[in-house]
Parts: structure tokens; sequence; C-alpha cells
């Protein structure tokens, strides 16, 4: 029997590559997550990178919330009972700030064996069309990896600027509006994006990456953290949690995996600064 997800919602994942909304968070939760975020924002540029790459690896609010029953219950519903989380990072709008995200699968240049990996949306503020609500396509997943091409554009919320490079047709986009401590769930070759926010709120979204632990990293070592059950297959270097907030061997291991998956992330790219782990926008 499912843990969270009824069947109707499994079958929509499995044909259209997405489900939504799901309450995992209640609104005040929600809201205490966004104030613990706002307040390590104040520490300026440098706090800032952090929540670009794995920020569950240095804050212990993030490492629970990767870890959330009802996030996990959703994800084991389609992927089953041994996960991991590979990547997380936010996915912030400031108000009326011209940031977008291009058309684009997750899967581009991650270096997966298998595209048997979800990405849970939690949205920390609602999202909606005024503040750049996030838009898929519908049953995209379907087809294989799309060739893409890198952009860099400086808006561009990706890593690099990537976007599909076939015609996408918007009239066929569905848009994720969710209310602060929803969540979607889309899979990683779903053809999705997302526009600037035009409104005088901030839109706040956590995109946490979940898979099975039979997935393997194919260009180099990586890491990831077992979050449910049990890794039988050891693909992975294990991340650990943070023992505190910003506690010294936290930051020494968020860089050195920051510098690894950038190396991954950039590999063939030909951009200034694309080696850099801090370029990583999303």
């Amino acid at each position: 029997m499912p843990r969270l997800l009824t069947d109707a919602q499994i079958a929509q994942f499995q044909r259209d590559g997405y489900v939504m909304p799901i309450r995992v968070l209640s609104t005040e939760q929600a809201g205490a997550l966004r104030a613990r975020l706002e307040a390590y924002e104040a520490g300026g540029g440098a706090a800032r990178d952090g929540l670009r790459h794995k920020a569950h690896l240095l804050l212990t609010w993030l490492a629970d919330l990767v870890r959330h029953e009802r996030v996990l219950d959703a994800v084991e519903d389609l992927y089953g009972p041994d996960l991991l989380c590979w990547a997380s990072s936010f996915f912030i709008k400031d108000a009326e700030a011209p940031a977008y995200v291009s058309w684009h699968q997750d899967s581009t240049y991650w270096g997966l064996s298998t595209p048997d990996v979800v990405t849970a949306w939690v949205a920390l503020t609602d999202s909606n069309a005024a503040n750049g609500a996030m838009q898929v396509i519908p049953g995209s997943h379907t087809r294989d990896q799309m060739p893409h091409r890198d952009t860099f554009a400086p808006d561009n919320l990706l890593s690099r600027g990537q976007e599909v490079a076939v015609d996408v047709d918007p009239s066929r986009a569905v848009r994720f509006d969710l209310r602060a401590g929803e969540m979607s769930l889309h899979h990683v070759r779903l053809v999705h994006g997302s526009p600037p926010n035009t409104s005088t709120r901030r839109r706040i979204g956590y995109a946490i990456r979940y898979m099975p632990t039979r997935v393997r990293q194919l260009h180099g070592a990586d890491g990831a953290s077992l979050v449910r059950g049990t890794d039988r297959y050891g693909h992975f270097e294990p991340e650990p949690r943070p023992a505190a907030d910003l506690d010294p061997a936290a930051v020494a291991f968020h860089r050195a995996s920051s510098e690894r998956s950038s190396r991954i992330l950039y590999r063939g790219a030909d951009a200034p600064g694309a080696a850099d782990p801090s370029a990583a926008r999303g």
C-alpha cells in the first residue's frame, strides 16, 4: 500500500511526469523555515553561495527537511524504500527581479546512470503566476534525453543557463501553483522552466533531488546522503548530517563536495568561471 500518495497520484506521475500539490508542512512551519533562511542570508554573499549546492550538508534545519517523513513517504511511493538525497538547492526569485529558468530537463548534465530521479520542490512561500511559478510540459519525461545548449545567461538560475535545443509549445504548459508548505514532485526528464517574478513578493522554493540507491554516477566520484532504508550498492560516498549549523567539519566537507560536483556538472563547458563551484546558481 502507498504510504502517502494515492494510486491515482502515482499513476499521474508515471503518465505526466509530475504530481502536485502535496501538503508536507503547515503554513506556520514553512514560515519558520523562511525566517531561518533569511536570517542565514543576512550573513552576506558568502552565506548565500552556500545555498546553491547541498545546503543540507551545512544547516541542520535543512538536513531535517530532506529527511522529513512526509516528503520521504511520497518519494518512497514512487521509487521504493531505499533512498538517497543526491543534491538540493534553493530557487529564489526576488521581487520584481529578472531571474528566470529556461525550458530544460534536470538530467542533462548530472551524469547519472538512469533517469530514476525525482525532484521534491518544497514551497517556503506561495508560488503562483505573478511571482514566477514553475511550468512543465506534461508527458515530456517519456522522451529520451534531449539536446541542450548552454547560454550562461546572467539572469538564468540554472548552472549553465542550459535550455532545450528543440521547440517547446508553451500552450501545453501546466503551472505549478503551490501554497507555502506544499510541494510538487517532478521526474528528472520532465521539461520545465519558469518566468521572472513580476510581483512585489519573493518566491522561495527548495529543490531536493532523490533517487533509489541503485543509481550510479558515471563521471567520477560523487556523494549522497542515505535518507531512508539501506544502501546495498555503495555507489556514492556517504554524506553526513551536520552536527551543528556551519560546523567547521561540515563546512570543509561541503566545500570539497561542491568542488567535486562542479567538476561533474561543468564537464566540457567552455565559459569563464565554469570550474568555480560558486557559479552553480541552482
